[in-house]
């Protein structure tokens, strides 16, 4: 249980800092032509870099511990969340943002009355790619040194030559997927 719940935190931490910076980055990517245009060569070049390419990086710079671990979960979880949400955006229907700027609404109204509501579904598709893109990432990333997690408790088990504790965490990772996408299904289903 430990193990799962340093796992837990590490997914959930990663995944805020890449929907933090990842939604306002598509919501002005997708809004902003410009912004589109100039950021469109960086960002698929960015994107096609394996986020395991960037370990060694993430160690040299923020040492040993959660922080890399961190860093990695939201390198490879926030494309999901840009792109998706740029889409969204990109997809509101403009005679909405015209109906709300003939009725007086401002750039900011336009923004927290109009395009956000109208995204979350796109927020929520990017949500789920970007837990799977976690999970993919998490254990790689737990065998960097740290003392607890999933990751850690796979190498662990293998050296301890505990298998049938191996093909449990195995199985653990993969219902611990399932319900986190089951549960964002279920919020998706609402909106």
């Amino acid at each position: 249980w430990p193990h799962l719940r340093d796992s837990l935190r590490r997914v959930l931490v990663g995944l805020m800092f890449a929907a933090g910076l990842g939604i306002p980055v598509g919501v002005l990517i997708g809004y902003y032509r410009l912004a589109d245009a100039a950021s469109g060569v960086v960002f698929q070049f960015l994107r096609m870099i394996s986020p395991l390419a960037w370990m060694p990086i993430a160690i040299i710079a923020l040492g040993v511990g959660d922080y890399p671990i961190y860093f990695l979960i939201a390198v490879a979880s926030i494309w999901p969340f840009i792109i998706n949400t740029a889409h969204g955006v990109s997809r509101v229907d403009p005679l909405w943002v015209r109906v709300a700027r003939n009725l007086g609404a401002g750039e900011a109204a336009v923004l927290y009355r109009v395009i956000i509501p109208a995204i979350i579904p796109d927020i929520l598709t990017g949500l789920r790619l970007a837990i799977g893109m976690a999970r993919v990432m998490l254990v790689p990333d737990e065998m960097l040194g740290v003392s607890s997690g999933i990751g850690y408790f796979i190498l662990d088990t293998r050296d301890r030559f505990r298998y049938d504790q191996l093909m449990a965490a195995i199985l653990t990772i993969g219902l611990i997927g399932y319900l986190l996408d089951g549960l964002v299904k279920t919020v998706q289903r609402r909106y």
